[in-house]
Formats: structure tokens, C-alpha cells, sequence
């Protein structure tokens, strides 16, 4: 059988020193003989099978062509996909060292240049859509840039709006969507970019408890992931926006301030009793506000100003008061060399 490390978020634990999730030491066993588990120990079998296949030929594939090997025994991609993470998990590897990736989803664009197995990329001269996001980021190499920041955006409408503008050229930045919940690829290629070129990460995204989600998970990692954090975490994002705060700072309209659905609210009294939230507390304080208003604002609220509103007003105001909240600090602060 296999002794496989349990992924539940009971064996799952946040570690302040290490600023990330990480799994305890619980396990599973599953038997060959055992009628409760045999499907999953089969499913597993056929799974490292294929992955042996793979890694000796030395080639890449997705997860749905995975899926599409035996479709009879998975019956449903989600069931391979989730034994490929326990295969992952069980290996004590990551899942792009076993050559499966996810399907390209992120984008990037701006001030930046790499290879991509060979060939030089360019990032300025992608157009409005950008240069995806290699799935397999062993593949990325020397990266080049004279950006100031990395500018990580929650949704693809505000990427098209800033990229159209080309907002990189008036603030030398690098600008990356991973168009709503984080993917690995994406994941994998901000941490690269954060530790090859050493420069801050600015997070815009809803002020809603998703928008605060889906940055958590890129700053501290997610709990279906939790096997593989260290790889995938960039602990230090600032918060740039948009915040609760912001919605009377910048005058807000009534109209464009969506009302929380309970599902929203019960969302955000979880979050705060995330350790991720609690210790940090001007987001406690921003989490507090949004819920005591019971109101949420997209991205594209701001677009009730004027459609470039956003990359000729409030993105260039924020970036010149250094108005973004510092993780560790738990305040506000500017960085030298971003403004």
C-alpha cells in the first residue's frame, strides 16, 4: 500500500517563523486489499505509472492529457488531479518536478525579458493581452528587467485597462494577472520574479473577502497546496488596494458599492480568524471596516470616474503617498525606489 501524508485542514498548520502553511505529520494508508480504499491505491498506482513515464522520456504534459490516459479508471479529472497532489505530497516533490502543469491562465506584461527555453521574450511588445504565463517554469531563464515593482492584479479586466495604457512606461513596472484565483503557474513564476530580481510586489485587487483571499494565497499559500508552499509563497506583497478605506477616501458612489451577501460576510468573520489576518493588523483594522459597512467595490468601480481613471488617478496617487500596507510592519510605509 501507500502512506500518504494527509492534505485535510486539520493536519494543516500556519507557521509565523516560516510565514506560509505547512502540513503535519498525519497519514494515510492505503491498502491494495482494502475494499474502502482500493480505487484510490489503483487510481494512485496508474497515476505514478504514467508520471514514471513521463519524467523518462523527459517531456511535459498537462493534467487534462493526464486525465485522458485512462479516462475509464479516473472517471472524472478531478479524481487524478487530486491523486497527482497526494503523488506530489507522498514524494515529498512538487507537482512541475514530476513534468505535469496546469494549462496556461496568467499573463504578464511590462518591463521585463526572459528566455523561455531558448527563445528571448519580450514583455513590452506582447500587446494589450500580454505574454502568458509558462506552465513549465524550469524553462525560465535570465531574467531581465529595470522595473521598479511587480504590480499583481486580481482581475484580467484591470490588467487590459493598465496594459492598454501602457501604465509600465510612465511607472517602470512589471504587471501580472493570474485573472482571479491564483494558479501555480502563476504562483511559481511571481515567487521567480520576486527572488531573481529582488523587487517589491504591489497586490490590487476587489475589496471584497475573496479579493483578500486570493491575495492570502499568494502570500502565505493555499491549503489545497499546503504540501508545497515553500515553493509557491511571496510572503511580502503590499496590499496597494483596493481597501475598504478607499471607498470614502476616494469618494466611492453609492451605486457602485455592492452590498455583502451573507455568504460575503461569513466569509470575512473566517478570514479574521485566519492566523495569516490576525497578524497583521492593519488589515484586521481594513477587514473590520468592510464588514461593519457590509459593502464591497470591485476594480471597476473606479470606471464611475472615467475609464482610465485607474492608471491616470488613483494607481499613480496611491504609488506617490506609498499607500500600501506593509505585511510585517502591519502599516503603511513607502519603499525607496517604488515612487
Amino acid at each position: 500500500g501507500y502512506a500518504v501524508p494527509s492534505r485535510s485542514a486539520g493536519n494543516q498548520l500556519y507557521v509565523k517563523e516560516l510565514e506560509r502553511i505547512v502540513l503535519r505529520d498525519n497519514a494515510t494508508f492505503r491498502q491494495f486489499a482494502d475494499l474502502k480504499s482500493v480505487q484510490k491505491t489503483a487510481i494512485m498506482t496508474r497515476v505514478l505509472q504514467l508520471v514514471h513515464e513521463i519524467c523518462v522520456k523527459g517531456i511535459h504534459v498537462t493534467k487534462r492529457d493526464l486525465f485522458y490516459t485512462d479516462v475509464k479508471l479516473f472517471q472524472d479529472q478531478s479524481r487524478s488531479d487530486a491523486v497527482l497532489d497526494d503523488v506530489s505530497c507522498m514524494l515529498g516533490c512538487t507537482r512541475s518536478s514530476l513534468n505535469v502543469v496546469a494549462s496556461e491562465k496568467g499573463v504578464v506584461v511590462g518591463r521585463l525579458s526572459f528566455d523561455e527555453d531558448g527563445d528571448a521574450i519580450e514583455c513590452d511588445r506582447q500587446g494589450v493581452g500580454g505574454k502568458a504565463i509558462p506552465p513549465n517554469i524550469d524553462k525560465v531563464s535570465n531574467l531581465r528587467s529595470d522595473a521598479k515593482f511587480v504590480l499583481l492584479v486580481e482581475k484580467d479586466a484591470a490588467f487590459m485597462r493598465l496594459a492598454e495604457d501602457r501604465f509600465y512606461r510612465r511607472f517602470p513596472c512589471i504587471i501580472i494577472t493570474a485573472k482571479g484565483q491564483p494558479d501555480v503557474a502563476t504562483r511559481l513564476f511571481l515567487r521567480k520574479l520576486k527572488t531573481d530580481l529582488k523587487l517589491p510586489v504591489l497586490g490590487l485587487v476587489d475589496s471584497d473577502p475573496y479579493g483578500l483571499k486570493i491575495l492570502s494565497v499568494y502570500m502565505s499559500g493555499s491549503k489545497n497546496m499546503s504540501y508545497d508552499s515553500s515553493n509557491l509563497v511571496t510572503p511580502d506583497i503590499k496590499w496597494l488596494g483596493v481597501r475598504p478605506s478607499d471607498l470614502e477616501r476616494f469618494s466611492i458612489p453609492e451605486q457602485c458599492r455592492l452590498d455583502m451577501t451573507p455568504a460575503d460576510i461569513q466569509t470575512g468573520k473566517e478570514l479574521l480568524e485566519e492566523d495569516f489576518i490576525k497578524q497583521n493588523p492593519k488589515w484586521v483594522e481594513e477587514l473590520e471596516l468592510m464588514l461593519r459597512m457590509k459593502k464591497k467595490a470591485e476594480i471597476q468601480a473606479l470606471s464611475s470616474f472615467g475609464f482610465q481613471y485607474l492608471s491616470e488617478v488613483y494607481l499613480p496617487l496611491k504609488l506617490q503617498e506609498g499607500d500600501w500596507i506593509e505585511r510585517r510592519l502591519g502599516s503603511a510605509a513607502a519603499r525607496p525606489g517604488v515612487t
